[in-house]
Formats: C-alpha cells, structure tokens, sequence
C-alpha cells in the first residue's frame, strides 16, 4: 500500500521532492498537487506523467480524502498555516523550512501537535541525512575526539540574487548550522554574536557579506560559522569539530582528482542541491517509512522551533552588534524520544 502524497508548492524544491517520490524513492506516489500559479502545478504533473489531481489551493489538497501526507514546499510564510492545517486533519505533514517565519508561529506548532498526540510533523532540515554529517556525529558519538571544544564551520555559496539581504544569511543561509550543529553536539545554544568583516566588492548595499556568527552552547562549545554567498568560487560546506584528544572534520564530497596542463585538480560543486541530493533522498523515505509504521523520527517541530529561537537571536545579533542570549525552554516530554 503506497503512501498518497499531496505536494503544495511546486516551484524549484517542490518540483524535486516531486520527481524524487515518483521516480527514486518507493512506497509513495504524488497524488495531488497546488500552487498559487496553477499552470506550474499543471506542468509538473505533465512532466512527471501522473494523474494527480490539481487542487485550486493547500487547503483543498488538505481536505481530500485520497490523500494520506502532505508536502509543504510552498512560499515559506504560508508554512505555518498549512502545517497547522495538516495536524487538524490529523494528517503526516513534512515541511520544508522554515517550519514558520517566527519562534511564535513554530511554537504554535508544536502545541498543536503535543494536543493532537501523535507526532505528524517532519521538518526539511537534510544534513543530519548526509552520510558525512553522519560519519562526523559517530566520531563525537563514539569519543573519538574527546569532549568537544569547538566547532569551525563555513558556509559558501558562488553568488546570490540581489533579492538576498542580510538577515537572509541568517533564516535562510545559516539555520542549516543552527540546525545540524546541535544535532551533532546533543547541545543547546545560549548566545550569539554576528561579527561583519570586510565586505566584498560582489555584494550590494543590501547585504553585508561575508558574516561570521560565533556561538556558544549551554556545555560551553565555542563555535564560528563563517557564511560567505558570493565567494565566487562554488558551493563550499566546511565543518571541523575540535576535541580534547583529536579533530573530525566533515569528508569532502566524491571528486576525481585529475592530472593535465602541469596542474593537478579536482573539481568542486557549484549547485547547492546536487551537494546534498542524496541526502534529500535518504530524509524523504525516512518520512514515508515513518508513516508506515507510525513513527517518525526525522527533524521534529522542537527542532524548527528551536532552529528559529536561535535564528531570531542572530538578526538581533546582526542590528546590535551585541552578544545577544538563546533562552530555550525545557524540551517537552512528547519529543524526548526523538
């Protein structure tokens, strides 16, 4: 028995999540889609040569009878409401991040999902998914390092549009190490400070870049995440753990190395989803795997709530120039199996 899958939103990551579930991954099929632009919604199901059906919006899909599990893909303010909508109907929800634009709006999500009973929700964050992530956490896991002292990271991408501004380095950019990182210590963060170097002359008025965020956990880890968008070069993720007796540092992605014109070189990548493609692949079967036997155990609406605790502190960070705190409250009972 497949899982009947509704997608809402079919721009770039929608459409991915899409041909994933329809031509990689097994146990699902897409069996409805929306988007605000309805020819999109129309095209992608062309494309993928299924019958799913069109609804006129995320509310629609929500309701219908044939449909077992969301996808929420869309614009990231609509999140929020789709998300509360899916537990409402007492239906499996994976939502891409942001879980919602605000803490408030997360922890009203949680809420509604510590009332309805059953975990539902599932949120986008890939990189606990990446094999090397995984390999890095087993080290820390297993004491191959000691206890962790500090945590290096750099976040690079080629370019980005001139939409993208400062903050964006943050919700959009940087929650990913929010996320990831206090995965990989078991940590919480309680400060953050935003640091601004030189800008480089590929930015534009709009965006400081690059940024580096310093944090530091309630175990007393000390970390740096360097984030650098127009860095020109390609889409570069670093991350090296110190600890007492050792470093781990994140393997590099597969790359031939190649000899030729006296040089010897090794590609790298440019395309943010293709560095985690297969990571994306191994989140979205954990989710349907999940459903199947009613237990999801992927990224939880505590971890993008905390995600954007953490986010709102590093914008305030940014207008300050301070050392802003995190203050977190205790993890609810419901999630502590997770």
């Amino acid at each position: 028995m497949k899982v009947r899958i509704g997608v809402i939103g079919t721009g770039a990551i929608g459409c991915e999540h899409a041909r994933r579930l329809t031509k990689v991954l097994t146990g699902a099929e897409v069996v409805a889609v929306t988007d605000v632009n309805r020819a999109s919604a129309e095209k992608l199901v062309a494309a993928l040569g299924i019958s799913a059906e069109v609804y006129g919006d995320g509310h629609e899909l929500i309701a219908a009878g044939d449909v077992d599990a969301v996808l929420v893909t869309s614009w990231g303010p609509t999140h929020e409401e789709y998300v509360l909508a899916a537990i409402e109907a007492g239906k499996y929800v994976f939502c891409e991040k942001p879980l919602a634009t605000t803490a408030e709006g997360c922890r009203r999500i949680v809420d509604a999902e510590i009332a309805h009973g059953n975990r539902l929700v599932q949120v986008g964050f890939m990189r606990p998914y990446d094999a090397g992530y995984r390999l890095l956490r087993q080290a820390i896991v297993d004491g191959d390092i000691g206890e962790p002292l500090m945590v290096h990271c750099a976040h690079r991408n080629p370019e980005v549009p001139e939409a993208y501004v400062t903050p964006m380095a943050i919700h959009d950019t940087v929650v990913h190490e929010l996320d990831v990182l206090r995965w990989l210590l078991d940590d919480d963060y309680v400060s953050a400070q935003v640091i601004f170097p030189r800008t480089t002359k590929y930015s534009h008025s709009k965006l400081a870049d690059p940024q580096i965020i310093l944090l530091e956990t309630a175990k007393g880890v000390r970390i740096d995440v360097e984030v650098f968008v127009n860095c020109k070069y390609g889409y570069d993720i670093q991350c090296s753990v110190v600890g007492e007796e050792g470093v781990a540092n994140l393997p590099e992605p597969m790359s031939i190395t190649t000899r030729k014109n006296a040089s010897l070189s090794q590609n790298l990548l440019s395309d943010w989803k293709k560095r985690f493609i297969d990571a994306y692949d191994v989140e979205l079967q954990d989710f349907i795997d999940g459903i199947k036997i009613r237990s999801l155990t992927g990224p939880t609406a505590w971890d993008g709530f905390a995600a954007a605790v953490a986010c709102d502190a590093c914008v305030k960070a940014q207008e300050t120039g301070q050392i802003e705190s995190i203050s977190m409250p205790p993890r609810p009972p419901f999630y502590d199996a997770e």
